[in-house]
């Protein structure tokens, strides 16, 4: 089974073919030592020498040379929209005083489907709307990512955006 111990930042992928793609979740993308399937239906072991936030347009660099493209795969997700940046940063208190990974975007805060997280943005008052997108949220303070970040901008170009609003 081919072996993926390297990464390559998608920033710096320059065109070069790949033979396989990944599609993975948030778990899957931030696991050290994984056994997925690519798209081709061949299995990948990626076993990196340290924890890896990988990204979509990031690149596994194989053990016989070969390229995996990495795209993040669409999630259940919960995202939340405030009336102001005032309301938004207090938002992103409340989330990361509980330690829950976010993702945030310009107007908005992505979180993973939780019961406790929607019922406390219900309680903020803030808009609601559960989608399912790819996931990348911020890696905090003391998180690797390998030399590089890409937070400013939204990966949902890789698949449909399905939205459900609550009130």
């Amino acid at each position: 089974m081919p072996r993926a111990t390297s990464v390559i930042a998608g920033i710096h992928r320059h065109d070069r073919s790949v033979v396989d793609t990944v599609i993975l979740d948030y778990a899957q993308r931030s696991a050290q030592k994984v056994t997925v399937t690519g798209v081709k239906g061949g299995t990948i072991e990626i076993d990196l020498h340290q924890p890896a936030r990988l990204r979509t347009d990031d690149l596994l660099v194989l053990d016989d040379g070969g390229l995996v493209e990495v795209v993040a795969a669409p999630e259940p997700l919960i995202e939340a929209r405030a009336a102001d940046i005032a309301a938004l940063a207090r938002l992103a208190w409340h989330l990361g005083d509980r330690h829950v990974p976010v993702q945030v975007l310009p107007n908005r805060i992505r979180a993973r489907r939780d019961h406790a997280v929607e019922a406390l943005l219900a309680a903020l008052s803030v808009k609601l709307a559960i989608i399912e997108a790819p996931f990348d949220p911020e890696g905090g303070a003391y998180a690797s990512s390998y030399g590089h970040d890409h937070h400013d901008h939204d990966h949902d170009h890789h698949g449909h955006a399905h939205v459900h609003h609550h009130d």
